[in-house]
């Protein structure tokens, strides 16, 4: 049965740790959680301000301190744009070290997206090559590990439904999927249920985010991504697009995790919504 969890970017306006956010899970009965990760350290991080992990440290100490919690990893976020020359050079490195830690961590999936716009000076394929090739060396690591990578709707190419087709047809791995985004989708122009029904065969992993009617009004189809949502989940103007994007996949079998996203301040409120939409397990 699917699960509800949660990212911790939620709190990155809090200045939590990573820690903290375990302790909100286990209050509120949560097994699951999602975070960022830095690949190197960063003083707010080290210092205790951020609720994102570093890939310096250990995977196998963190692991046994979230069994303490009784939380695990739904998925790491290794969101580096991978439509660009970077991409191909620092992008597939942070990801495959995304990948290690994952394995030892005991985390199934690590989240990938791309830039919000294309690669300046490039045509639509040669920015979709760029994606392609950054995938495919990825997925050799992701396949050997048996971590998997999930595409998420974020940038230029991955809000439209054709780029992405072109490039899970390129792709049948099992080890490549779709992390689903409820907001992105909808502020890119996209309808959010025909996208999710078009890829519902491999979805592994959703972001789930509501819209305010303001930001709707001035932004949609200007933005191919929100960072974080300030609307709780279901008071938006995207929560019908939710509820049925979530009777979607529970009806096609899906058994993931639904990661909400949205501001800690109504993080607890989402959650109170989320499980009246969500049969868990």
């Amino acid at each position: 049965m699917p699960a509800i969890g949660f990212h911790t970017d939620a709190f990155n306006s809090s200045n939590w740790n990573f820690e903290q956010c375990l302790q909100w899970a286990k209050d509120h009965g949560l097994k699951y959680i999602e975070c960022g990760t830095i690949d190197g350290t960063a003083y707010i991080q080290a210092l205790g301000y951020y609720p994102h992990l570093s890939l310096l440290e250990d995977p196998i100490l963190w692991r046994k301190k979230m069994d303490s919690y009784g939380v695990q990893f739904s998925q790491l976020d290794a969101a580096f744009p991978l439509n660009s020359l970077d991409g191909l050079t620092i992008g597939v490195q942070y990801i495959k070290n995304a990948i290690r830690w994952a394995k030892l961590a005991g985390c199934p999936y690590i989240d990938t997206t791309d830039f919000h716009d294309k690669p300046e000076g490039m045509s639509d394929q040669e920015g979709l090559l760029l994606l392609k090739m950054a995938y495919g060396e990825a997925l050799k690591t992701a396949e050997s590990h048996h971590v998997g990578i999930n595409l998420e709707p974020h940038g230029y190419f991955t809000t439209k439904p054709h780029f992405v087709a072109e490039i899970l047809d390129a792709f049948p791995s099992p080890f490549l999927g779709v992390n689903m985004d409820t907001g992105n989708t909808f502020i890119a122009g996209q309808d959010p249920v025909a996208y999710l029904d078009q890829f519902k065969d491999r979805v592994k992993h959703v972001h789930v985010k509501d819209v305010s009617e303001a930001l709707a009004q001035a932004m949609r189809g200007e933005l191919t991504g929100i960072a974080m949502s300030q609307s709780a989940i279901g008071e938006g103007v995207n929560a019908e697009n939710i509820k049925t994007c979530i009777e979607l996949l529970q009806n096609h079998g899906y058994n993931g995790v639904f990661s909400m996203e949205c501001e800690g301040a109504v993080l607890e409120k989402s959650l109170n919504w989320m499980r009246t939409v969500v049969k868990e397990g």
